[in-house]
């Protein structure tokens, strides 16, 4: 198995989906309003409704400030592009990575996504998914950066790197998954070493700590 370095995939994961240089282009009160949805996520489980975000923005500016969110591929929305269905590294579809903070649980959009939240929020959290190939259940306690407990002992994470054709959630999101083990992970990887990656669980832990925990800063 070859393992990515962290440097490395992190750049790659920046040029694919830059999100926080996108928040960083935001006026202050979007970028307030993009951190209020993320915090909505961690602690109540869904997004902001409406009469909420029009709190910050009034009645009138809702959709404005929704659809430049949404151009940016900051946030999801519904079909009818009047709701919050996801901001990275959360959504509210019914995905096999699930978050439970406290007493709430939340889907993440990918692995790598499941384990941001810990470090992300400094919280502790219990993230329940699945081996991608075998179906078998993964379970991992973490409190913040740190890592408690792990079952299976040693799962990996992979990432099969493509571009986000405008929106990571539909499209590379797809592709960051769990493996049970080294093994499991290597075989894969080997079908498509060129754009497979393959981290520990560990480097999977400060990879994603990394690259959400700028957009609270």
């Amino acid at each position: 198995m070859t393992t990515a370095t962290i440097s490395d995939a992190l750049a790659r994961l920046n040029r694919l989906l830059p999100l926080k240089e996108r928040q960083n282009r935001l006026d202050p009160s979007l970028r307030a309003l993009h951190t209020e949805i993320l915090r909505s996520f961690a602690e109540r489980g869904c997004p902001p409704s409406r009469g909420q975000i029009a709190a910050q923005t009034g009645k009138d500016g809702v959709d404005i400030a929704l659809r430049r969110l949404a151009g940016d591929d900051l946030i999801v929305l519904s079909p009818d592009r009047r709701l919050v269905t996801g901001a990275y590294p959360f959504t509210v579809e019914e995905r096999a990575h699930r978050v439970t903070i406290g007493g709430v649980t939340v889907h993440a959009m990918c692995a790598l996504d499941a384990l941001s939240v810990a470090p992300m929020f400094e919280v502790r959290t219990r993230v329940n998914s699945v081996c991608h190939v075998s179906g078998a259940p993964v379970e991992i306690l973490m409190q913040g950066e740190q890592l408690l407990s792990a079952r299976p002992e040693r799962p990996c994470i992979g990432i099969r790197w493509q571009d986000t054709s405008g929106c990571a959630a539909q499209s590379l999101c797809m592709e960051m998954v769990f493996r049970a083990d080294a093994a499991t992970a290597d075989a894969w990887q080997q079908k498509d070493r060129g754009n497979a990656s393959v981290f520990d669980l560990p480097a999977a832990v400060e990879f994603g700590a990394r690259f959400f925990q700028p957009l609270l800063a």
